[in-house]
């Protein structure tokens, strides 16, 4: 089954609202779709992720593509193999997975179409009927964390996710009225992204773990060295989520090694296929560790693939990261479950099991190509914008 045709096509689509911590300040996502065709006529879509540049992996898409077309849609870790060591993607290893990640799924679409088959059959079948998917919280007053936590409380949601390491005397505010909103049955998640000094985790996780009952915080302090981590959980209760470090495969098997944390939230674009994914997910399992499935920011390409592998994954937690909640659209023909609830179940259609309105992709590219990429960071930090604003 050789692949004949490789397309990249970068797309942007806003979010409902900013989202905003102490690391990135983003106002929607735009991703680089795959689609690839065989000499059979499957058609396989894909979707790479990015960090800061959506261009730079759309032209890493590129730069890949005479190494897969020609090649049999089933050979994709000796496609990999070639792309690192041969076009030495892995000198590059990070732009080189975030891209990778994408053709890598389109390959992996066209084969379950292929068999006929699911995704998460071709990784060993399901362990469980649906994965959970955590309430992403939006900044504001406590009245507006209220009004959230009632929301996520109609719609069925039981974990509760928000960022912090900005300013803390607002964040115990809405870490108040989210335990309030909530009860004491709701899980409350807090996402740091390594803003925190060592002192300061101590300090505010002994605090906010004993009146709100943190269920985990996610990156607290820097993880390299390691021994941050490892320094931090002999002095805290609280459980804690790795996040940042999880860069690449051999990194990723350092820390599941390390058992510096308990979970870990990541996702096939770090560590370089749905395969390495998947394997490092049963490397974690024999380690002790749960895995909560991360995302950049995402669409129903990305979030389908995330369902499968969270299907057959061994230690799936509760409580998955999504973005589906708070897009204004997505470029499917059809809603996923999690832009209105914390429950997915099977997807029992052959290969990624959604369907791609390409009409909603044309004008979504063309949205891209009018208007760029959403940058990451807010527009105070741009000099000419600060230099303005002070001759105003």
């Amino acid at each position: 089954m050789k692949v004949v045709k490789l397309e990249a096509i970068p797309v942007r689509i806003a979010y409902k609202h900013v989202e905003a911590s102490s690391l990135i300040y983003r106002g929607g996502v735009a991703d680089v779709l795959v689609k690839i065709t065989t000499e059979d006529g499957i058609v396989g879509w894909g979707e790479c992720t990015r960090a800061a540049d959506t261009a730079g992996i759309e032209s890493a898409v590129r730069a890949m593509a005479p190494l897969v077309i020609g090649r049999d849609a089933w050979d994709k870790e000796a496609i990999h193999r070639d792309l690192a060591v041969k076009a030495v993607w892995a000198f590059q290893p990070m732009t080189g997975n975030f891209a990778w990640g994408g053709i890598d799924m389109a390959l992996w679409d066209a084969c379950g179409k292929a068999c006929g088959q699911p995704l998460y059959r071709l990784f060993g079948g399901a362990l469980r009927e649906e994965v959970d998917y955590f309430y992403y919280m939006e900044w504001g007053t406590p009245k507006e964390i209220e009004r959230q936590a009632k929301d996520g409380r109609k719609r069925g949601y039981r974990a509760y996710y928000i960022k912090a390491g900005v300013d803390e005397k607002r964040e115990e505010a809405m870490l108040e009225a989210l335990r309030a909103g909530i009860g004491p049955e709701g899980l409350i998640r807090i996402d740091v992204n390594q803003a925190w000094s060592q002192p300061q985790a101590v300090r505010l996780l002994e605090r906010w773990h004993a009146k709100y009952v943190i269920d985990f915080v996610e990156a607290p302090v820097r993880i390299d060295p390691l021994e941050n981590m490892l320094d931090l959980r002999r002095q805290v209760a609280a459980p804690l989520c790795v996040n940042e470090g999880l860069w690449r495969e051999a990194d990723a098997y350092r820390i599941i090694k390390s058992r510096c944390g308990d979970y870990l939230c990541y996702g096939q674009y770090w560590v370089g296929s749905l395969l390495r994914f998947h394997q490092l997910n049963w490397a974690a399992h024999l380690e002790g560790w749960l895995v909560c499935k991360h995302t950049h920011g995402e669409l129903g390409l990305t979030a389908a693939a995330g369902q499968h592998m969270m299907l057959a994954a061994p230690n799936a937690c509760l409580g998955h990261q999504q973005t589906a909640q708070m897009m204004e659209d997505d470029i499917l023909t059809t809603r996923i479950p999690i832009a209105d609830g914390p429950l997915w179940g099977r997807l029992d259609g052959p290969g990624l099991g959604v369907e791609v309105d390409e009409d909603k992709v044309a004008r979504y590219h063309a949205d891209y190509r009018k208007h760029g990429e959403f940058p990451t960071y807010p527009p105070s930090l741009v000099a000419g914008a600060n230099s303005a604003r002070k001759r105003r």
